[in-house]
């Protein structure tokens, strides 16, 4: 996580200035888990704006922010994924190194394996990150989402923001 400092000035004025309490949910939703862990049903939803290469790119263009997500299936090819985000304040080196970092698919294997969380779900998601205007993420795509990750069986999901 970058220091406010250690941003461009541009990015600074825009982060002190921005309300982000007009959006902020007036009750935060969460639903117990119903299920133990080490076999509970796992989905990654990140906002490194990850997408397959046969996907639509994210729309960099959007001056609010593309709401959309892409659906990334289980058996990706990490290596393959293509970062689609807009914000310069967001250094990109470490997951073009290393994907695992936003999309931990590997590391979830692994702990399922290990017996720590049960298998992972067959889709997982990405958006883009750096939307200042998030109406139609809040009124459309969250829902969406969840209506997806809860039809193909995901009981926890694991939030990798970037």
């Amino acid at each position: 996580m970058a220091d406010l400092r250690e941003l461009s000035l541009r990015d600074r004025i825009f982060m002190e200035a921005y309300r982000h309490e007009r959006f902020a949910p007036a009750r935060v939703p969460c639903a117990p888990l119903r299920t133990p862990v080490a076999r509970a049903r796992v989905a990654v939803v990140t906002t490194a704006g990850l997408r397959k290469p046969d996907q639509p790119p994210f729309d960099l263009a959007d001056r609010m922010g593309d709401p959309t997500f892409r659906e990334i299936p289980a058996d990706v090819e990490l290596s393959a994924l293509i970062v689609d985000h807009r914000s310069g304040a967001w250094d990109r080196s470490g997951v073009l190194a290393d994907p695992d970092l936003v999309l931990p698919l590997s590391r979830l294997r692994e702990l399922g394996a290990a017996g720590e969380v049960g298998p992972l779900a067959p889709l997982h998601l990405s958006f883009m990150g750096s939307i200042v205007g998030p109406r139609r993420l809040i009124d459309e795509s969250a829902p969406e989402a969840a209506r997806r990750l809860k039809g193909a069986g995901a009981e926890i999901a694991l939030l990798t923001p970037v």
